[in-house]
């Protein structure tokens, strides 16, 4: 084997046949995506110099699988991936998108930007504006998880001080007023030190916000009163990767794992951790886990 071989196989792990074999993609579906520049695999120095694709290729055409079965029509999907990689950077990275199919339109969230792709117009928050049986969603980026909200939580007396009327309250407030859900969620765990919940919320909207090292501190705090909960192991390992401490990272996942075998997310950004370090098997397992988890997601 080649030094170019040998470095192409630990970029460009995938093949054009098991990249069908994976996705269930036709040969002419993946030509399609080539052909308009939205994936961009390497060739082989090898005979016939076939394609070889990354993993990055990897998730972006399973990200137009999965527009694909929302039954996106190939022609509005084709010219809504066109503009969006028009849009963006070639060094955005695939984990930093959040790509879903809302009703008849291809949305594309990337940071705090959310717009409709075919159309460039600037949205509001999509998530919560479709109803989950009406979306098919590809969650492409390595966010922080909170707990899935409660049922819609009675108002708040001003008399009420408990620690579950508050964390209703932090709940209700995440969208409109996150410095408030805040400050409730740090009333939450001061009243009830073991509450899990509200330690990983406030460690998602600590992320959600950038700031990773108070996400650190707060998790590390969850940790030590709720040693079994597998959301704050998740969000601290979402904080050390921001901040760029990856073998910690990993271990945050695989602690994450060890609590809660089916979080989905927690495998998929594995996957995209050993990826990056040339680890072909365990990515591929990890995908392959995340696929099972999150067939539709």
């Amino acid at each position: 084997m080649t030094t170019a071989t040998a470095a192409l196989d630990s970029t460009h792990p995938y093949t054009l046949r098991g990249i069908m074999q994976m996705l269930g993609l036709s040969r002419h579906a993946v030509q399609g995506l080539v052909d308009m520049g939205f994936v961009r695999p390497e060739r082989s120095p090898g005979p016939g110099r076939p394609w070889r694709f990354s993993f990055r290729d990897v998730v972006l055409l399973r990200t137009a699988q999965e527009l694909r079965a929302a039954r996106i029509p190939t022609r509005q999907l084709l010219r809504a991936l066109r503009r969006l990689h028009k849009a963006l950077p070639h060094a955005v990275p695939a984990g930093a998108l959040r790509i879903q199919a809302v009703g008849d339109r291809v949305a594309v969230r990337w940071g705090g930007t959310q717009w409709d792709a075919e159309s460039g117009q600037l949205l509001m928050d999509f998530s919560a504006a479709a109803a989950p049986a009406a979306a098919s969603v590809l969650a492409l980026d390595g966010r922080s998880r909170r707990r899935p909200p409660s049922a819609a939580p009675e108002p708040l007396s001003s008399a009420a001080d408990d620690a579950a009327a508050l964390y209703a309250q932090a709940e209700a407030l995440e969208e409109p007023d996150p410095a408030a859900a805040e400050r409730l969620y740090w009333r939450v765990v001061r009243l009830a030190p073991r509450h899990a919940d509200a330690y990983a919320n406030l460690a998602f909207l600590l992320c959600e916000a950038g700031r990773f090292a108070e996400a650190l501190a707060v998790c590390a705090q969850g940790a030590a009163c709720c040693p079994v909960a597998p959301l704050i192991q998740y969000n601290r390992a979402v904080a050390l990767e921001a901040l760029g401490r990856v073998d910690d990272a990993i271990a945050g996942y695989q602690a994450s794992l060890a609590l809660d075998a089916s979080l989905a997310d927690a495998h998929q950004n594995l996957a995209l951790l050993y990826e990056r370090r040339g680890d072909k098997q365990r990515a591929i397992r990890h995908f392959n886990a995340f696929r099972r988890l999150a067939p539709h997601a």
